[in-house]
């Protein structure tokens, strides 16, 4: 019997008082290494080395997604009491508005240095996040969340959706003109819209958010990781059909199928079942089932960690382990534990923060190795340093509160109490 199973009767571990203690100890550590280092005085946020230092100090490129997820995680630090969030959310808001949105053809343009655009596109990856960061600033009443609100949600619906498939393009040329004849459509996206999706209903009670927010997941999870055995298929033609043989950008598209984004979604289905009132009775198994295969398939039996890809035969690809997966397994684990109580479910949870706990978070340096290799060694092959501090704050947070909504919504309604 293991060692799990013997203390199950103490609880889980989201209910005992040390392990919430040490949770938010982690969440600390996380808010100071980035909040005291990651500001660039001309405008964005640097991307740090292993130990806290901006990876390029003189013309650093800033994409789109690491300033709004600043802007989110700091929303959620001012929700909490954290001194100094506000700040942080106003250097990312006016860099968001100020810079990122194009005021000559509309919508957010996907990277900037000091000398302007680099990387003009316009990207619905990028655009989920401007939505993201403008309903979770319009929690804490942020002057420019309103607007940036209505504009990010008019672009997303004139630009992006398509209703005929009810989920959005995947990208634009600045002028909007497609790019490549606009034949790609990818989940990845559309996964994080659906997110963004669920905090803008949750902060404007507009339920024309969560519509979109179910329509997508109907397409992604219900239709398309249903008919492939719980597997969520990355990439797409222009009328939703799997393409099997995509070769993309190995950080945002790399081949095959990423164990990391089934577990994103198991938790992101269980969120939306809980705000659409529990009607959709194919969602919790949807999410247990994208759990269980990324255990069963994704995780590293013997060594511990998700392998970053699976081929078309569940044979690992790339065998790294980064830390998003992980990160996002623990909020999974947790969501389904709530849900759906079950031995699988606490173990899975305690052994996924073990390795967090050994072999992610940096106890020298402060913040998270964003990549290991297969054996668990500090890499850099995709991630060059640390410029996120999304995934883990939020793994951090989601066993501190009721499993019922985004992270700015169960902790204003906690009154910002753990």
């Amino acid at each position: 019997m293991s060692i799990q199973r013997e203390t199950a009767a103490l609880g889980n571990w989201s209910s005992r008082a040390y392990h919430r203690r040490w949770l938010l100890d982690q969440v600390s550590g996380l808010f100071d290494f980035f909040q005291y280092r990651a500001i660039n005085p001309k405008g964005g946020f640097y991307d740090m080395d292993d130990a806290g230092r901006p990876l390029d100090a003189i013309n650093p490129v800033r994409g789109i997604h690491s300033t709004a997820r600043m802007v989110h995680c700091f929303s959620i630090g001012s929700l909490l009491g954290r001194p100094g969030s506000e700040d942080i959310v106003d250097h990312g808001m006016n860099y968001l508005w100020k810079h990122h949105r194009d005021a000559t053809h509309g919508g957010y343009v996907w990277s900037l240095n000091n000398d302007g655009p680099v990387d003009a596109t316009k990207q619905g990856y990028g655009h989920a996040f401007v939505l993201l960061a403008a309903s979770s600033a319009k929690t804490i009443g942020h002057p420019l969340a309103d607007g940036m609100l209505a504009d990010a949600t008019e672009i997303l619906n004139t630009k992006f959706w398509e209703e005929k498939h009810g989920a959005i393009a995947e990208e634009f040329n600045q002028d909007w003109s497609p790019i490549d004849g606009g034949s790609y459509r990818g989940q990845n996206s559309n996964m994080h819209l659906t997110e963004a999706l669920m905090a803008a209903f949750e902060a404007t009670g507009d339920k024309a958010y969560l519509d979109k927010a179910e329509s997508i997941a109907d397409l992604v999870i219900r239709r398309s990781a249903g008919s492939v055995g719980w597997r969520v298929a990355e990439h797409f033609t222009a009328n939703w059909a799997l393409d099997k043989d995509y070769r993309g950008n190995e950080m945002f598209r790399p081949s095959g199928t990423t164990p990391g984004h089934w577990l994103e979604w198991a938790r992101l289905i269980l969120q939306l079942w809980s705000l659409g009132g529990k009607q959709h009775n194919w969602m919790p198994d949807a999410a247990k089932g994208l759990f269980s295969q990324s255990m069963s398939l994704g995780w590293d039996s013997d060594k511990g960690g998700f392998f970053y890809t699976l081929d078309w035969a569940d044979v690992p690809a790339k065998r790294n382990k980064l830390w998003w997966p992980a990160c996002e397994a623990a909020g999974a684990a947790h969501y389904l534990n709530e849900h759906m109580p079950s031995d699988f479910h606490e173990e899975s949870y305690r052994k996924i923060w073990g390795t967090i706990g050994r072999c992610f978070i940096d106890h020298r340096n402060g913040g998270w190795h964003e990549e290991l290799t297969e054996d668990l060694m500090p890499a850099h092959t995709i991630f060059p340093g640390k410029g996120d501090i999304y995934h883990a704050l939020q793994a951090c947070l989601i066993p501190l509160f009721p499993a019922t909504g985004s992270l700015t919504k169960v902790i204003a309604e906690a009154g910002g109490n753990i």
